[in-house]
């Protein structure tokens, strides 16, 4: 993993950037870069205040290993069988939803679709379905999207969640004001609309808010788990940090359950490909299969 982390970031010189073609989060990238310069014993990149560069000796390391992984792709071409039929699906997504929920079941999807390679694309924004820019897209929201049809995967669970030692002691909040005291965690979003339904539904006025705008997702749930505040927990994809008890409900009872909030598989309007509507049936049915436990 070390050297796909370092082959990503020298590629695009960008931690983040890699963090997200590989589905983990910049702090990983970062911890894996510096074991692999730890092992060799030098410096690969240079750490700037907003961006990285590499070093000569990464310069060169970066020519050889990513000379290698050519080498790998254009090996198991060869070694594949001849008239082996193989599909590319482009999927546009959030990174969150590839790292929280999608990447531990894609190994499903590969067995029980071995001639469909998935090539996953992370941005915040809408990817252009109708456009043809990816085949598919999972998005977030309301399902209310121009130009394209969209189909629920699932339904979200929205609670305020945070680490236990944010709320312990006397002063835990026992009503929505309450949480005025702490900093509210938000991702980022063209058409922001989580802490907005949350709060009209149990009546805080946002304003008096102090409010944190993060770049996704995923940095949300890092901050909330580095204590720095509160976050809108999305059930789905903290599931298993709910589960831990790493991150709990500040407010157990205050719990959004809106049927039209959820996950969303976006196509370009009229039939789908073969491989799309194979992607489409696994998904549903492996949507189906994650039923909320109600934590």
């Amino acid at each position: 993993m070390s050297l796909r982390a370092f082959e990503a970031a020298a590629r695009r010189l960008s931690f983040s950037l890699a963090g997200q073609e590989l589905f983990v989060s910049q702090s990983a990238i970062s911890h894996h870069i510096q074991r692999l310069e730890s092992d060799l014993g030098v410096t690969l990149f240079e750490r700037r205040a907003r961006a990285v560069a590499l070093t000569p000796a990464g310069q060169a390391y970066y020519a050889k290993v990513h000379a290698a992984f050519a080498l790998l792709r254009d090996g198991t071409e060869q070694v594949r069988a001849p008239g082996t039929t193989r599909t590319t699906l482009t999927v546009g997504l959030l990174a969150s939803f590839g790292t929280r929920w999608l990447a531990p079941r894609l190994q499903a999807f590969s067995l029980a679709h071995p001639g469909i390679d998935l090539q996953l694309r992370p941005d915040i924004g809408l990817a252009d379905v109708a456009g043809g820019e990816v085949d598919v897209a999972i998005r977030y929201g309301r399902g209310a999207w121009p130009g394209v049809q969209a189909q629920q995967l699932m339904p979200e669970r929205l609670s305020v969640v945070c680490v236990p030692g944010l709320i312990a002691g006397p002063d835990r909040p026992a009503k929505p004001q309450d949480l005025l005291r702490f900093a509210f965690l938000s991702s980022h979003a063209r058409q922001p609309f989580e802490w907005d339904a949350w709060s009209r539904r149990f009546g805080l006025d946002l304003s008096q808010a102090q409010t944190v705008h993060l770049h996704d997702y995923n940095i949300v749930v890092e901050a909330a788990l580095a204590g720095q505040g509160i976050a809108m927990g999305r059930h789905r994809l903290i599931a298993q940090q709910l589960a831990s008890g790493a991150l709990v409900q500040a407010l157990p009872d205050a719990v959004l359950e809106d049927p039209g909030i959820g996950w969303w598989l976006v196509a370009p309007r009229g039939a789908l490909g073969e491989a799309a509507s194979a992607f489409r049936g696994w998904l549903m049915a492996a949507a189906a299969e994650d039923a909320l436990d109600g934590t």
